[in-house]
């Protein structure tokens, strides 16, 4: 039994990708007509409430590595922790209570990679790429609008994190780089148990999740243009039949390999293209975006939060009324999910560090709530909206087919079958 917890494991509760290689630019979509543009000086006629903001952590070692292929070295050196993404931080449960038991990472920390380190561990790379995404957000939300205070605030900002080292160490750096290691107070990153997260598709804590997928990932390597490349690829490589490999692993490794300028088996230079769109096809047969059910169980508690904390801003019933920010450390395993219910999943493997971002804004005039989503930051237009400024109630029934409450969530998850 354990070794199949550690196998759904993996793959609900961490992430299975990595940056894109040839990462292409995302054409913005333009904003309203008629609206005044912050940038040509004028005021906005829409004033910022709440950010809600998903990110990917950072850069890491592979969960595992291509078998029978030239081995990289995943020495601790590549571990580094660079001084300016230091902070005073905390790890908590929900309720701010010790941190909980993290089987996941006891299952990386049970194995070791050639050169030493474990599997999944946030490298300096991965660590100076959240820096980077936490400056970015404070140009935006301190530098060019005075919507945060310039250092951290307990009661400004919220940091939740999936119970995993390198979400943890990636909420960390962002922080670090949003506030310039500025804190009035220690940073408590808040965490749960592995059996409730809802932070990632929980194969192991919702039982009908696991029931629907439970023979979805050997039904991808079962379909034809995935099982007549891998053969291809697998003899290119010169990898034995016998030796379990999929697209999603290669490409883990792969990347993982490239962001940190470790040698790739140099066949794999021509399989590119090709192994990133069937990592990519294998993660659309095992979320089946097709089917509302699936989605709903992977990702729709955490877009009823999102909802949730939204609605409750708009209303004043916010038991934190200064609560300007909430950040969510998650993995690629997250956010895909999370785009296909929004509706704008871009068939590419979500890079380290990746991001959405859920702006809630009030109309000054009006008082009527608009949210704006962007990704990996630009603007979308969901579809439902009417307009990248989508009203809160258009974006509720843009999303009330996969948004579920706490209580649905759970009696839907005890069941057993479609029924």
């Amino acid at each position: 039994m354990r070794s199949h917890w550690i196998r759904v494991g993996v793959f609900g509760s961490a992430a299975l990708g990595s940056m894109l290689w040839s990462e292409k630019k995302t054409v913005a979509v333009p904003t309203d007509s008629g609206k005044f543009s912050e940038n040509h000086g004028h005021q906005s006629p829409y004033e910022l409430k709440l950010v809600q903001i998903l990110f990917r952590h950072g850069a890491r070692t592979p969960l595992k590595s291509i078998p029978d292929v030239m081995e990289a070295q995943w020495v601790p050196n590549l571990l580094k922790v660079p001084a300016h993404t230091e902070v005073n931080y905390i790890v908590t449960d929900l309720s701010g209570g010790p941190r909980p038991p993290a089987p996941m990472e006891d299952s990386y920390r049970a194995s070791t990679l050639t050169g030493g380190t474990h599997p999944g561990q946030l490298t300096t790379v991965g660590m100076q790429q959240l820096y980077d995404l936490g400056k970015r957000m404070r140009k935006r939300y301190i530098e060019d609008v005075p919507f945060l205070a310039p250092e951290f605030n307990p009661t400004e900002v919220y940091v939740r994190s999936t119970n995993i080292v390198r979400t943890i160490e990636s909420a960390k750096c962002l922080v670090a780089g949003l506030f310039h290691q500025k804190q009035g107070d220690i940073v408590p990153i808040v965490t749960t148990e592995a059996e409730s997260e809802v932070l990632y598709p929980n194969y192991h804590g919702c039982k009908l999740l696991k029931f629907l997928s439970g023979h979805r990932w050997a039904e991808s390597l079962q379909l034809p243009d995935i099982a007549r490349d891998l053969k291809k690829l697998q003899g290119a490589l010169g990898i034995a039949a016998h030796q379990r490999l999929d697209f999603i692993l290669i490409r883990d490794d792969m990347v993982a390999r490239e962001t940190h300028g470790l040698p790739c088996p140099p066949v794999l230079n021509t399989w590119r293209s090709t192994v990133e769109q069937r990592a990519v096809d294998m993660m659309c047969h095992i979320y089946e975006p097709s089917k509302r059910q699936n989605l709903q169980l992977c990702v729709g508690r955490i877009l009823n939060i999102l909802i949730g904390n939204m609605e409750n801003k708009v209303q004043g019933v916010s038991s934190d009324s200064n609560r300007k920010l909430n950040l969510y450390s998650v993995h690629d395993t997250t956010l895909m999910p999370c785009l296909m219910a929004l509706g704008i999943f871009d068939m590419k493997w979500p890079p380290y560090a990746a991001e959405i971002t859920l702006e809630l804004h009030q109309h000054r005039v009006t008082r009527e709530a608009f949210v704006k989503v962007s990704y990996i930051g630009q603007d979308k237009l969901i579809p439902g909206c009417s307009g990248i400024y989508c009203s809160l109630k258009e974006f509720k029934e843009a999303m009330s087919a996969y948004s579920i409450n706490a209580d649905n969530y759970r009696s839907l998850c005890n069941q057993t079958s479609e029924d």
